[in-house]
C-alpha cells in the first residue's frame, strides 16, 4: 500500500508520520537511554532533545561507545544552495552549534553548488556558487568558532572531494542510486556521481588527519538516503560508518501537512533575509490556527495548540519550558487568542532574526578564516 505521504532529498508531501518514516528508512528512535547518555556528558540537555524534535538516529550509541572510550568524532552537515536560507534549514545548525560547543568538537559544512547546479535546470553555476557563498554567511552568523568549523564550497573544493569521490564511485553502482535515489535514465548523469561527492567529507576528518575518526550528521531525515551509500562504502574503504541524528520537518505555516518549503508555500516561507514586517505579515496571513471561529467560542472552549501552527513553530524557537508549557496551557483553556498566539511568535521570530541579520553583516569580514579550498 502506498504511503499518503513522501518524504526524499528533494520532496516532502504531506502529514509525515515519523515512526512509519524509521521503519521505512531503517533509522532507530532517539530513545531516553541515548538521551541520558548524551546528558551525561554535556550537563544539561538542547531543548530540541527534550522536546523530541530530534528523534531518530543511525549509529549513534555506536559512536558514544566510542567517545566514551576517548576516541574523537566530527561533526558533518551542510547546504544546498539553491536560493535565500529559511528558518526551516537553520533548526539542525543550531543543534550542531550547540553540539560543537558541549563536545568540542570540529565541524565540516558542505555547500553543494554543485548537487543544485545540477538538480535545478533554472540555476547557472555561478548562481549556485554566489547563493553558496550567501549561505555560508547564514551558518557563520550563528556563532561557530573558526578554528573548529570549515566550510567547504564543493566547486572550490573540487581536487580533494573529486580525488576521494572517485574512490567512493568505483565501489557503487548504478543499480544501487538508482534503487537509493530514485534516480531514471532521464537522470542527468552528474546525479549519478554526485552522491559520492556528498559521501567524501563523512571521511575527511579521516583523510585530513590520518586517523580513523567517525562523522555524526545532524540533519532533516530527508536528507538521510544520502547517508546509506556513504555507510554501505565506508568499510569497503576503511573508514568508520558514518553516524546520524535526525530532526523532524519545521511544518509548513499554512497547516500541519509537510514541511515549509519554498517549491510549494514560497509565499508563506520565512527567510532568515525577511524583515519585520514581512514576517509580521506572513505570520498573521498564513500561520494555521486551531483556535475557534469567533471570540466568544474560543473563550468558552478554548484552542487546539496541536494542531496550530504558531503554537507548533514555537517548539522549535522558544528555548524556556516553563514559557512554552503557559503558552499551550493558556491557549487551551481559551486565555490566549489565536492572533493574540500568533503575535508572541511574531516577536520570538523578530527578536531571533534582528539579531541574526547584524551577525551575518558581521560574518562577511570573517568568511575567509572558515572556508577549505585546494
Amino acid at each position: 500500500m502506498a504511503e499518503d505521504f513522501v518524504v526524499t532529498p528533494w520532496e516532502v508531501q504531506g502529514e509525515v508520520d515519523y515512526n512509519k518514516l524509521i521503519k521505512q528508512f531503517g533509522t532507530k528512535p532517539l530513545t531516553e537511554s541515548i538521551i541520558k547518555r548524551i546528558e551525561k556528558h554535556t550537563g544539561e540537555l538542547h531543548y530540541m532533545l527534550r522536546r523530541k524534535i530530534f528523534f531518530s538516529h543511525r549509529d549513534l550509541d555506536v559512536l558514544l561507545n566510542d567517545y566514551e572510550k576517548g576516541k574523537k568524532f566530527a561533526l558533518y552537515t551542510g547546504r544546498g544552495p539553491s536560493g535565500n536560507t529559511h528558518l526551516g534549514h537553520i533548526i539542525p545548525w543550531i543543534f550542531t552549534k550547540w553540539l560543537q560547543d558541549k563536545f568540542d568538537v570540529p565541524l565540516y559544512f558542505q555547500i553543494t553548488d554543485d548537487e543544485k547546479f545540477l538538480c535545478k535546470p533554472n540555476l547557472t553555476l555561478k548562481q549556485t556558487h554566489e547563493m553558496g557563498y550567501d549561505n555560508a554567511l547564514e551558518l557563520i552568523a550563528l556563532g561557530f568558532d573558526h578554528k573548529k568549523t570549515f566550510i567547504i564550497v564543493d566547486t572550490d573544493y573540487s581536487k580533494t572531494l573529486y580525488n576521494n569521490a572517485i574512490k567512493v564511485a568505483k565501489k557503487v553502482t548504478a543499480s544501487n542510486a538508482r534503487a537509493v535515489f530514485g534516480f531514471t535514465n532521464e537522470t542527468n548523469i552528474g546525479m549519478y556521481l554526485w552522491p559520492a561527492m556528498q559521501a567524501v567529507p563523512c571521511f575527511l576528518p579521516s583523510i585530513l588527519t590520518g586517523e580513523k575518526i567517525r562523522t555524526l550528521i545532524p540533519a532533516a531525515i530527508d536528507q538521510d538516503p544520502y547517508w546509506r551509500i556513504a555507510r554501505d562504502v565506508a568499510p569497503k574503504l576503511g573508514y568508520p560508518k558514518t553516524a546520524a541524528i535526525h530532526n523532524v520537518f519545521l511544518p509548513s505555516l499554512t497547516g500541519p501537512r509537510g514541511k515549509m518549503s519554498t517549491s510549494t508555500n514560497m509565499e508563506s516561507t520565512i527567510f532568515t533575509t525577511d524583515d519585520e514586517k514581512t514576517v509580521r505579515k506572513k505570520v498573521m496571513k498564513y500561520a494555521f490556527s486551531g483556535g475557534k471561529d469567533t471570540v466568544e467560542e474560543h473563550r468558552k472552549h478554548g484552542g487546539n495548540p496541536d494542531i496550530d501552527s504558531s503554537y507548533q513553530w514555537l517548539r522549535f524557537f522558544e528555548e524556556d519550558d516553563k514559557k512554552l508549557k503557559k503558552i499551550y496551557e493558556d491557549y487551551k483553556s481559551g486565555g490566549l487568542l489565536s492572533g493574540e498566539l500568533k503575535q508572541i511568535l511574531v516577536d520570538k521570530l523578530n527578536n531571533f532574526l534582528a539579531k541574526h541579520q547584524k551577525n551575518k553583516e558581521k560574518a562577511r569580514d570573517k568568511l575567509d578564516k572558515f572556508l577549505l579550498k585546494d
